[in-house]
């Protein structure tokens, strides 16, 4: 499902309207009617309800007044508080206003602040809000009149309902610009916009229902259209029956360099998740001395020992072995819990140029490589970087606070630059490839910010690369996977207390969810 700027959504809705000759009207129609289904899922007898619409002059408001119509059509008493002028009521949204008013539906023209002082008691009075006064191509913050109505809005007990986008906030980004009303639930139409996805707009939305309005599919298919949402439609395929003539040799074998004194639990969990992800073999290759407790922690992990320093990291002595080690390997995840010690340091940027299969790079292996970032352009297999924020801004040497402002310029340039796929981890997932494709991940849970679960990501998307053909599948489906077992776990054990190994727990049933069982 695609994520859509103003400019993009109005570019479709006239190809829809002057390419395909959809009318304008039949669009709003729909979009009316789907308002009322969603609204009607929370109130099924919207008879029973004091609903007031607050509606602006254009074709948001005019989605409002079908809405006021098929309300009135169901046996409800719908109000409508138009803030303009009748007269300034143009286009489609000026046909919906002469039906609502032909069938004696109350509307109460409001143009000033002592006006609307007037009326808003309608608006303290009612249970249901429909707030239908500005859409998608807001620019700049509201004030007087409009300000004055959003604040109103927000101090009533009602359930409020946004058209499309709650009025305020600005659908190209998710910053806030001003005052905007706190939606109970936005029916966003046709597509999901960036301010509907990413905080702090999205928490302003509330439930969040995307209402298709008859716009035909084909049209949000273009190559332009770079920003997509990940539907688990997209992801299933990944996670199909296996066939009955298989073996391990069928899923893959994966060889993982990570662990050091005090970091052996990255390894553990990376390779573990690995194992629970389907993966056929997955060795643990690791500093000498921390080999014995990645052995005691799963009797179906390898492991095998290598050189190592004088604090007990990977040696850049081991670089040979490891070499050897490579050969036969379906891919490689490289960097939970190594260390950024000097020679382990050189052990990394010694082993990277020389991979020639698919590899993902996480924690101290970015550390590592931050250093020298141009080392990603001799990679020759396809590879992924599953940085948090912290781990990102010294890869593009910016702050934290900057990558999460400008995640969606930052991160698909740095993708394209160094043609890698990046996963920026965290709320709302950004994974972009190197083509200039972006991807949301919607599940996950804030139950998952604590320690190891990047560990558990990485395991996993390393173990659905070996598994698959599509590599840009298999990370956005082990992305999905991973989010969709922290949903499950934090719904066994809550939030507060969820553990990277919770996730791991969980893996089966989210994996069998996925597989249809």
């Amino acid at each position: 499902m695609k994520i859509l700027t103003a400019r993009e959504m109005k570019r479709i809705d006239r190809a829809a309207i002057e390419e395909i000759g959809i009318p304008g009207t039949v669009l709003m129609e729909n979009a009316g009617l789907r308002i009322v289904r969603a609204l009607k899922g929370r109130f099924p007898k919207p008879e029973d309800e004091t609903i007031v619409i607050v509606a602006g002059k254009g074709n948001n408001g005019g989605d409002g007044l079908v809405v006021a119509r098929h309300l009135f059509n169901s046996g409800a008493a719908p109000e409508v508080l138009l803030l303009a002028a009748k007269e300034e009521v143009k286009g489609d949204a000026a046909v919906n206003l002469s039906v609502v008013l032909k069938l004696g539906i109350p509307v109460t023209e409001i143009r000033t602040p002592a006006e609307w002082k007037k009326a808003r008691v309608k608006v303290f009075h009612a249970t249901v809000l429909v707030d239908a006064l500005f859409g998608t191509g807001l620019l700049k913050p509201l004030d007087r009149l409009f300000a004055l109505a959003v604040e109103d809005m927000n101090t009533s007990a009602a359930f409020k309902v946004a058209v499309d986008i709650p009025s305020g906030l600005s659908s190209d980004t998710f910053e806030m610009i001003g005052p905007c009303v706190k939606a109970d639930l936005t029916v966003a139409l046709a597509a999901p916009k960036i301010a509907h996805i990413f905080p702090p707009a999205a928490e302003w939305i509330g439930d969040l229902v995307v209402a298709p309005i008859g716009i035909p599919p084909f049209l949000f298919d273009k190559p332009e259209l770079k920003l997509e949402l990940v539907e688990g439609k997209t992801v299933l395929p990944f996670f199909g029956k296996r066939n009955r003539d298989t073996h391990k040799g069928s899923y893959g074998h994966l060889l993982i360099f990570a662990g050091s004194l005090g970091k052996t639990g990255a390894a553990v969990l990376a390779g573990k998740a690995a194992l629970r992800t389907g993966a056929g073999l997955v060795t643990v290759a690791t500093a000498q001395s921390a080999l014995p407790m990645v052995a005691r922690s799963m009797a179906e992990l390898m492991t095998e020992p290598l050189a190592e320093t004088a604090g007990r990291t990977i040696a850049k002595e081991a670089l040979p072995r490891a070499l050897e080690l490579v050969n036969g390997k379906s891919a490689v995840l490289l960097g939970p819990g190594l260390s950024t010690n000097p020679s382990t340091a050189e052990f990394v940027l010694g082993l990277l140029p020389k991979l020639k299969v698919p590899a993902v790079i996480d924690a101290d292996g970015l550390n590592i490589i931050a250093a020298k970032p141009d080392i990603l352009r001799r990679l020759s297999a396809p590879t992924v970087l599953t940085p948090h924020p912290g781990e990102f801004s010294r890869l593009v040497g910016r702050s934290a606070a900057e990558v999460l402002k400008h995640r969606l310029e930052l991160v698909p340039e740095f993708a394209a630059k160094f043609g890698v796929t990046v996963v920026l981890k965290g709320y709302r997932t950004l994974i972009a490839a190197p083509d200039g494709r972006v991807f949301v991940n919607p599940t996950g849970n804030p139950g998952m910010a604590t320690g190891g679960t990047g560990d558990v990501l990485s395991g996993i998307i390393a173990s659905q690369v070996i598994q698959e053909k599509d590599f840009l599948g298999a990370v956005l489906s082990a992305v999905y996977a991973h989010g969709l077992a922290g949903d499950i776990a934090a719904e066994r054990v809550g939030e507060k207390s969820l553990t990277a190994g919770d996730i791991i727990r969980y893996l089966p049933p989210a994996l069998k969810a996925l597989a249809g069982e």
